[in-house]
């Protein structure tokens, strides 16, 4: 789903100024504009979504880089790896390869970082967890031994999924330990002073970070891989679509994140410029929390199903953003079944809910980011809601106001986006929004949008885990049909809408530019042609 048109171009800013000053840009320095709302810390262990991501993934390695195409594995800080009959992976870290201090990268650099991403907590335990690696039994199964690494399997699983964590920034980023320790306070594991600092080993270095306004890295000289071509790549706070557009087509900067259905449709017919449209991980959904008496009820859940207009957000919200997808499960995978056709029935929303004690309807408060597609959207959802009585009251935000409710499970309705995808594989979405291990409070897997919502079911926890070690390709795909049944009858508590596409806008002069699905573009490869 590529398609592209072309220009040239230019762009610049003045460095050593507060302000920022724009003529073109040199031609060794990328311009980004994107919405960085959702950007609240450089730890690589706290962040999620895609902007984060795309900036830890030029300051961080990681084992091994996924490739663009869903189906590769490449070697990264690992110049090779093994895996045991019995599902261990062992790694061959490869020489030379310094953090940005001047530290050389260790296994034991890698071992800490894993070790401490658990032991933390933050979104990135998550994955781990859902792979049975806990606190109470990581240091038995990954250990480090010269220049090894080995990981046991914590349970039964297919090991090339093992494989695929190694590649994901927010689980394994790895982390100068020596640099971080040294910044530790109160034993938080240099937390506090990650969150604005970064301690990497990647192609770029941090220079700069001053919350929702820019962000800058600069080229790391030494980096052991392909040496970036640009010397600096400058991320600026760009949320108005139609700011970054304007801003493209005059040159100023030399990429554009986040833009809008329209501005991008206008974009495209312009020949200075590419569109770069590419199928990306996860879902945009609409959530509820059933730790909500109202969402408890089954017949309430249904309701809801029955009053988003999927196919008129699809038609005229998502173009560039999502395509139509129902299912907890990207299409594609082994398993994936057809969408189910629901379709807006209000007459059939107020029975149940009148079934369910609401004939009335009640007051709900909608969470959404203020940016497209996610406000959008849910002023569609609130409109059809409006229907059956329901009254949502659109409550806006960035970033940690929107989801941050929803990681705390203090939420009571939201449109996100999220549910894994990653990795070709049922599995990688089912981690993230059907497989719920522990629904208790106090287990705060804030990583595993399941648990954010307290859904929660043992008999699709036991059918993915057994779906996940089948063999048998045939009985395999059957099982995971049979996942996305009982996930439908259940009624569960998100509801995908969208499968996320991944449109980014650029000058035609910038060349390398790769748009990945799981959002880890890496920029060492691009440069401009001039």
């Amino acid at each position: 789903m590529k398609w592209m048109r072309h220009v040239a171009l230019a762009t610049a800013l003045t460095l050593s100024a507060p302000m920022v000053a724009f003529a073109d840009t040199p031609a060794d320095q990328l311009i980004v504009g994107l919405s960085m709302n959702n950007i609240l810390t450089l730890d690589p262990a706290a962040i999620s979504g895609r902007e984060a991501t795309g900036v830890i993934t030029n300051l961080y390695d990681t084992l091994v880089e996924l490739g663009a195409d869903k189906k590769t594995v490449n070697p990264g800080l690992a110049s090779s790896w093994t895996i045991a009959d019995d599902g261990s992976i062992t790694f061959t870290l490869r020489d030379g390869a310094t953090f940005s201090s001047g530290n050389p990268v260790t296994a034991q650099d890698v071992v800490w970082s894993i070790k401490r991403n658990i032991g933390l907590g933050l979104v990135g335990a998550g994955v781990w967890s859902s792979f049975g690696y806990r606190g109470n039994n990581i240091d038995s199964l990954l250990t480090a031994d010269g220049n090894k690494i080995t990981l046991k399997p914590a349970q039964a699983t297919d090991p090339q999924l093992t494989l695929d964590i190694f590649g994901k920034p927010d689980a394994s980023a790895v982390v100068d330990m020596k640099t971080v320790m040294s910044h530790e306070t109160n034993g938080d594991r240099g937390a506090a002073w990650l969150k604005v600092n970064a301690a990497g080993s990647g192609a770029f270095n941090l220079t700069r970070w001053s919350s929702n306004e820019m962000l800058i890295l600069t080229r790391f000289d030494d980096y052991w891989g392909e040496k970036p071509k640009m010397k600096r790549v400058i991320f600026r706070h760009l949320p108005e679509s139609q700011t970054k557009r304007l801003m493209l087509e005059k040159g100023d900067v030399d990429v554009a994140i986040g833009l809008s259905v329209p501005d991008i449709a206008a974009l495209s017919k312009n020949k200075d410029v590419e569109v770069q449209s590419t199928p990306s991980s996860g879902f945009y959904f609409l959530a509820v929390s059933m730790k909500d008496e109202r969402f408890k009820n089954q017949d309430v859940r249904m309701a809801i199903r029955y009053l988003i207009d999927y196919d008129g957000i699809n038609k005229t919200i998502m173009p560039n953003y999502g395509a139509k997808r129902l299912r907890p499960v990207a299409e594609g995978v082994i398993g994936a079944l057809p969408d189910p056709d629901y379709k807006v029935d209000v007459a059939k929303a107020k029975e149940l809910l009148a079934k369910a004690g609401y004939p009335n309807g009640f007051a709900v408060k909608l969470l959404t980011l203020n940016e497209p597609p996610f406000a959008d959207t849910a002023t569609a959802i609130q409109a059809t809601l409006a229907q059956a009585g329901i009254k949502a009251e659109i409550v806006q935000g960035a970033g940690d106001q929107i989801y941050g409710p929803m990681r705390e499970r203090k939420f009571e309705m939201i449109v996100g986006r999220g549910g894994g995808g990653q990795e070709p594989h049922p599995h990688s979405n089912l981690r993230a929004l059907v497989i719920n291990p522990n629904n208790a409070d106090d287990a705060k897997l804030s990583g595993i949008i399941g648990w954010r919502t307290s859904f929660f079911d043992q008999q699709l926890n036991d059918m993915s885990a057994k779906a996940l070690v089948e063999r048998d390709q045939g009985k395999q795909k059957a099982m995971y049909e049979d996942i996305q049944k009982r996930y439908e009858d259940l009624v569960p508590a998100l509801q995908p809408i969208s499968a996320v596409v991944d449109s980014v806008v650029y000058r035609a002069d910038v060349k390398g530019y790769e748009n990945h699905y799981g959002w880890t573009v890496r920029l060492r490869t691009v440069s401009k042609q001039r």
